[in-house]
């Protein structure tokens, strides 16, 4: 089901959503987005996700992990919300969500209808473009916005050239 994005209406604002994770192209995907909501007054989404892991623990060892796995997600938001800060004057909304990536990242844009592009960066190596960027490829997904994936490969000035 497509649901209706609120963008237009009074008091909402044009979200760039960002997936962003310990990639080395990520900081692509950020700048991206970044510049694109500076440069048409919108604001800046960061969203990471931790999956689950695939076998079962104590339930203090499984709570520790997942303290563990917070905080390194976490960490990643804050480097990628200062970047973001360096390159730009938006101050990135940063969102943390367990669960399937995939799953999770249809669920966020479900939920806010101020959501309007997602950024992702594709990767350059031999595997592919990435697990992500190849799901949203693939007949796996669909959503009700548009996709953005940014070349790894491109420089800050080629980012800014287009943005």
């Amino acid at each position: 089901m497509v649901s209706k994005r609120l963008i237009r209406e009074e008091g909402h604002k044009r979200k760039f959503l960002c997936v962003v994770d310990d990639s080395s192209e990520c900081d692509r995907a950020v700048l991206f987005a970044e510049r694109r909501a500076t440069n048409t007054g919108g604001s800046l989404e960061l969203l990471y996700v931790s999956e689950p892991e695939d076998f079962q623990h104590w339930l203090g060892v499984e709570e520790i992990m997942k303290a563990e796995a917070r905080e390194a997600g976490e960490a990643v938001l804050e480097k990628y919300a200062q970047y973001s800060r360096e390159h730009g004057s938006i101050d990135p909304e940063l969102i943390y969500r367990e669960g399937k990536k995939l799953e999770e990242l249809e669920k966020l844009i479900e939920e806010d209808q101020d959501i309007a592009v997602l950024v992702l960066a594709a990767g350059d190596s031999s595997e592919g473009p990435g697990p992500l960027v190849s799901a949203l490829a693939g007949a796996g997904s669909t959503f009700s916005i548009p996709v953005v994936v940014v070349p790894s490969t491109m420089s800050d000035e080629e980012i800014e050239s287009v943005t």
